[in-house]
């Protein structure tokens, strides 16, 4: 292969494995694993050599040529990202220091972290904290640190030890993280899923499992009884809209997705007659310095416990199979990319 040399003297392959997804002349999409080159990768601070990423929705829409998500193919997905940089055009990030890159543009319009190099701005990148390995970090990801920026906004309101706390999507990455974190911080966690689940979700905390459809059908609007101080919602939809009738007085709702819907239905009663707050929550252009602030609690107070048994590791091959079942709604818990 062809080189190219960086600040250090060291010398990089100048072409690397990557998942690249396209769109094939039937209209549909595919994503094979192949040889990209630096010299492609769009302009940038730093040039960072990708250790580990970690799949998640919005990367399998990506993949799958859902409109609105990736405007041109072919492209490379991954809004996750954790490795080295080997060039740097920023004082901030010299050769060698270990970064996370998560959100921006990262895998939407810009080659992502399912890829072995990317080159991203100075101001997309955090460094990563010491208490961390790139691989945790990364288990984390996105998920973790939506997770984390859901239990942030809670926190602004709300003493999370013994608050009864209910989480939407639990067996999904956000939904998953929300739950150890929150078990691990004292509050009484009640899970929300669609899936047969039960030993992994008591495993990593919750203390009540609630079948989707039992919690839709036993929910009475625009106002059923006040059950929970607090949630974290991924799923929108009807969903939402049965948690919302299902708070205590000056409860706090995060919402932060919408696998089940993006519309939801409610009244102004959750809000001026239990004092209510519905917070929107987004990881992707969410202030840096807050960005940070929540990474160094995932690296000590917020730790998630037992991050390999919620954790399945894939190599590049293997990717597309994962891609499908996220988007068929067959995931449980996180799945962590290796690139070394």
């Amino acid at each position: 292969m062809e080189s190219l040399n960086n600040t250090t003297g060291w010398t990089l392959n100048k072409n690397f494995i990557a998942l690249i997804s396209s769109q094939k002349e039937d209209g549909s999409f595919s994503s094979v694993v192949g040889q990209k080159s630096i010299e492609d990768l769009p302009k940038g601070d730093l040039l960072i050599r990708v250790e580990y990423s970690s799949l998640n929705y919005k990367d399998a829409l990506s993949a799958s040529g859902a409109p609105g998500v990736t405007k041109t193919y072919p492209h490379t997905p991954g809004i996750d990202a954790a490795g080295v940089v080997e060039e740097s055009l920023d004082n901030k990030y010299p050769v060698g220091t270990r970064v996370i890159i998560t959100g921006s543009d990262l895998g939407m319009n810009t080659s992502g972290g399912f890829g072995q190099y990317i080159r991203v701005p100075a101001a997309w990148a955090i460094q990563c904290p010491d208490e961390l390995s790139n691989k945790e970090a990364m288990m984390l990801g996105t998920a973790g640190l939506t997770a984390g920026l859901c239990i942030h906004e809670i926190n602004q309101y709300l003493k999370l030890e013994n608050a009864s706390v209910v989480v939407s999507g639990a067996t999904g990455g956000v939904g998953s993280m929300a739950v150890n974190i929150l078990s691990s911080l004292g509050a009484t966690v009640t899970a929300i899923t669609g899936k047969n689940e039960e030993e992994f979700l008591h495993n990593i905390g919750a203390n009540t499992i609630l079948q989707r459809d039992e919690f839709l059908s036993s929910t009475r609007h625009p106002l059923s009884r006040g059950v929970y101080d607090a949630a974290i919602d991924v799923a929108g939809g009807n969903v939402l809209s049965c948690i919302l009738a299902s708070m205590n007085y000056e409860g706090i709702i995060a919402a932060c997705g919408n696998v089940a819907g993006a519309h939801f239905k409610t009244t102004v009663f959750p809000f001026i007659l239990r004092g209510n707050r519905l917070i929107g929550v987004d990881s992707a252009q969410k202030k840096i310095n807050i960005r940070e602030t929540v990474w160094q609690m995932l690296a000590s107070d917020w730790a998630v416990h037992s991050l390999n048994s919620m954790c399945k590791e894939v190599r590049l091959d293997d990717l597309s199979i994962e891609i499908e079942k996220i988007l068929n709604g067959k995931q449980t818990g996180r799945v962590l990319l290796n690139l070394n």
